[in-house]
């Protein structure tokens, strides 16, 4: 099942983390997914920092921006996983997210590049950046149990960021859709 709208693709530009990272925190995601099962969690392979969601664009756009994106010069710089955070009222969250203890300028500045690109591509202003690596969506309203505290990762050097393409897969048992992430473009950092 493909996730386009009259010809138009699904995407974003994304930081993605470290496959290591990645495996840790799978694993995590997995023991939370015990405890808390009214969340779906995000499968360790999905797992990204989102720096602009693009939404529906067709061909053209979406190749304005992978220009505009080439264009942009930023230097590498280091990332940390923080702790968790949310989004929604504290005991019954509609997302749970980690945040930066490192990076979170250096992303936050990635992320204002990214977005003078989109612009300038035609797309319209997005909400404002906030650093965060989303870990769930509530699928109830039911209050949220309490969580395994989450693993300590080692920081990493960022050296790209990607433009994704968002493709919908088979529907899932406990309901929305399975979603695959596929590269369109890397973007490497000075």
């Amino acid at each position: 099942m493909d996730d386009e709208k009259g010809g138009r693709i699904r995407s974003f530009v994304a930081v993605e983390l470290p496959a290591g990272q990645r495996a840790v925190l799978g694993r995590y995601l997995e023991a939370c997914a015990r405890c808390a099962p009214g969340y779906r969690w995000v499968p360790a392979e999905n797992l990204h920092l989102t720096l602009r969601f693009l939404g529906h664009l067709e061909s053209a756009t979406l190749d304005r921006v992978r220009e505009g994106l080439a264009r942009i010069r930023e230097p590498r710089f280091r990332i940390a996983l923080g702790g968790l955070g949310s989004f929604g009222p504290r005991r019954a969250p509609r997302v749970l997210w980690m945040g930066l203890a490192e990076g979170c300028d250096e992303c936050t500045h990635l992320a204002a590049q990214v977005e003078e690109a989109c612009l300038a591509a035609g797309l319209e202003p997005d909400r404002p950046f906030a650093a965060h690596l989303t870990l769930a969506r509530s699928q109830s309203r039911g209050t949220l149990p309490e969580l395994p505290p989450p693993p300590r990762l080692e920081p990493w050097t960022v050296d790209a960021f990607t433009l994704f393409r968002s493709q919908l897969n088979q529907p899932r048992p406990e309901g929305g859709h399975s979603s695959r992430y596929l590269p369109l473009a890397r973007f490497a950092l000075s």
